[in-house]
């Protein structure tokens, strides 16, 4: 596993390996006094930038790697209030 991996200004936040599937997790924290919820802060242009550092990954990396057939995009969202700590996770939350 690898975390916060950068190309340029693209950002991944955690990049995992398990069988022929490689996963990028993008991980977004809220507190207590934060007006959106973690899952409502990725808009478009995020969801862009993590689709084309997605690829190039691909392109750059994983596509010589020959037991790696397939990438997904998670999501995982933690949400912190009251003490407590809540984390939502979305296999393919973002798709091309």
């Amino acid at each position: 596993m690898h975390e916060n991996l950068r190309f340029g200004a693209l950002e991944l936040d955690l990049v995992a390996r398990r069988g022929d599937l490689v996963v990028i997790v993008e991980v977004r924290t809220r507190g207590p006094r934060s007006f959106d919820r973690p899952f409502s802060s990725i808009g478009r242009d995020k969801q862009r930038r993590l689709v084309r550092a997605a690829h190039f990954l691909w392109s750059r990396e994983l596509s010589r790697l020959p037991d790696v057939r397939r990438v997904r995009i998670d999501v995982a969202s933690v949400t912190r209030q009251g003490g407590r700590t809540t984390v939502e996770y979305v296999p393919g939350a973002i798709t091309a």
